[in-house]
């Protein structure tokens, strides 16, 4: 079994954040789903846990930043083209997300950033396989 990935999201709104990720591609896993949590799969080794706020707190003495104000964390996903990366950037538009930034072009990486509804950002970036194999 391959070592697996659970990033943990507060959100307002679990509706609108399964919604959204859904819309972006990832599956729910129904096992793991309640009224105030959602673990959402990319891959068999990534995924995410949405939590809303009561529900994350309880995981953590800490205060929940503001994900619109401060950085939590800088979350990327690897696609297998230029064209992947622009097609699930125009996904999170479609489904209510925010780009970030403008594409960031350097010849053998590709990227673009943009954020969730409940701001957490993501960059989706494209790495030439001919580059990383020098």
């Amino acid at each position: 079994m391959p070592a697996m990935i659970f990033v943990n999201f507060a959100v307002e709104s679990m509706a609108k954040a399964r919604a959204f990720y859904e819309a972006m591609g990832f599956t729910a896993n129904e096992q793991f789903c309640s009224d105030d949590t959602a673990c959402m799969a990319w891959s068999e080794a990534i995924y995410l846990m949405l939590l809303e706020k009561e529900r994350f707190q309880s995981f953590t003495d800490k205060r929940i930043v503001d994900a619109e104000r401060e950085v939590e964390v800088l979350n990327a996903l690897s696609v297998d083209s230029r064209e992947a990366v622009d097609a699930m950037l125009a996904k999170a538009l479609a489904a209510g997300g925010r780009e970030l930034r403008e594409a960031q072009d350097y010849g053998f990486m590709y990227s673009r950033g943009f954020s969730d509804p409940d701001h957490h950002s993501w960059d989706i970036v494209w790495m030439n396989p001919a580059h990383l194999e020098q």
